[in-house]
């Protein structure tokens, strides 16, 4: 019975995800066709049954025509046109964005999708797309049709129905860029929850712009979750950011929490002085790399009883933990590498980060979020299973 419900999960899971792909794929096929009308206006110097003195030519119909994208294979409908020069010389128009036998693309897909995504204007846009244009157009028109449709899609995303996502663990994790707002360049916080479903696979369940990383904005990111039947998790993977701690209580009261090591670790070396940090480095990892619980709880009042003497703040800073430090030994052995830590969603920062470390800031809120969804609904940004996955099956809410 249990393999049948993880197999319609699966399915499930592989169908909406398969639908948001071949929605990205219509999105970039749609602004590859319009950049070829203009292409081809612009040879012919005149619109579609335009009548206009000296037309460099006719139109004779469209080709269907194969491409390989990143995210998979489109059909494109490929104008065709006769040229004829001032001498009366005829020859068949080609297109400069999409050579005679070029069947696969992926500079045109990076193109769209990764200058689009970053929020970038016609001009930017332009700019990016100009080695395989070779200067033909592109309107202001083309680009806000796809910017409308992307938004759309992230819209959809945004509201589904997450009951039957089967979410076990969800880390919860802020990221940092840097965007345009209000006249100036500053650094939003964007919360994001990234989920653990039942087969092991993690998927990102939202993304909420606030002003501040208050308890106020987790609550709000945790009540829609909720309200869209997330259920609860059996653990909360997060750093110890106390309006976070607050708004989990609210939303749901006494739920399993791990404190992110590295995060706690951070801290302990921010309060240690130069000279100690190695050996308090050392010590840590004692704790959240014991064996089982019971040699951490040793190393842990070993380490208290040593430092409270050396570096009183570097022990009172791990005291403020608490046993939300060690919660991950609750669960598989197997499973506390990925459990320990929110390097899920450190590692998508990483990945969002590297696409837009040419550009000092973003230019709007929204092209924050939607960049964030675009690089994950394109398929562009990959994420593996936990580790430990297949222990899953035999874990339960209990067990936490």
């Amino acid at each position: 019975m249990r393999q049948s419900i993880t197999e319609r999960v699966e399915d499930q899971a592989h169908a909406w995800k398969e639908g948001l792909e071949a929605a990205i794929r219509e999105r970039v096929r749609e602004v590859i066709e319009e950049i070829l009308q203009e292409e081809v206006e612009e040879a012919l110097g005149a619109r579609r049954s335009q009548r206009a003195a000296g037309r460099g030519g006719y139109r004779h119909g469209k080709k269907v025509r194969g491409l390989a994208l990143r995210s998979g294979a489109v059909k494109l409908k490929v104008p065709r046109a006769g040229l004829v020069n001032s001498q009366g010389e005829e020859r068949e128009w080609r297109s400069r964005l999409l050579p005679r036998y070029r069947r696969s693309s992926p500079e045109v897909e990076q193109a769209v999708l990764g200058v689009y995504l970053s929020g970038g204007n016609t001009r930017r846009i332009r700019g990016a797309l100009q080695p395989l244009l070779g200067g033909a157009p592109l309107s202001k028109s083309a680009v806000s049709r796809l910017v409308s449709r992307l938004e759309e899609s992230y819209e959809g995303w945004r509201q589904r129905d997450l009951a039957e996502e089967q979410i076990v663990y969800l880390y919860l994790d802020t990221i940092y860029p840097k965007v345009r707002s209000g006249g100036k360049v500053v650094s939003l916080p964007v919360l994001v929850a990234l989920g653990v479903k039942a087969t092991g696979e993690k998927i990102l369940l939202a993304l909420v712009l606030a002003g501040a990383e208050t308890g106020a904005a987790w609550e709000m990111l945790l009540a829609d979750l909720a309200a869209r039947r997330l259920g609860r998790p059996r653990l909360i993977i997060s750093d110890g950011n106390a309006g976070l701690k607050s708004a989990l209580e609210r939303i749901w009261p006494g739920i399993a929490h791990q404190r992110c090591s590295v995060h706690k670790l951070r801290n302990l070396l921010a309060k240690a002085p130069e000279h100690a940090q190695e050996a308090v480095h050392e010590d840590y990892n004692r704790i959240v790399y014991a064996a089982d619980r019971a040699a951490a709880e040793q190393a842990r009042a070993s380490f208290l009883a040593k430092w409270k003497k050396l570096c009183p703040s570097v022990a009172a800073s791990l005291e403020e933990a608490g046993e939300e430090l060690l919660t991950f030994y609750h669960f598989p052995a197997s499973q506390h590498k990925s459990l320990r830590t929110t390097n899920a969603i450190e590692r998508l920062q990483e990945e969002f980060r590297r696409r837009i470390k040419t550009q000092a800031s973003l230019p709007s809120e929204k092209a924050a979020l939607l960049l964030f969804f675009g690089l994950f609904a394109s398929g562009q940004v990959k994420m593996r299973r936990i580790e430990g996955w297949a222990d899953l099956a035999g874990d339960s809410p209990a067990a936490a």
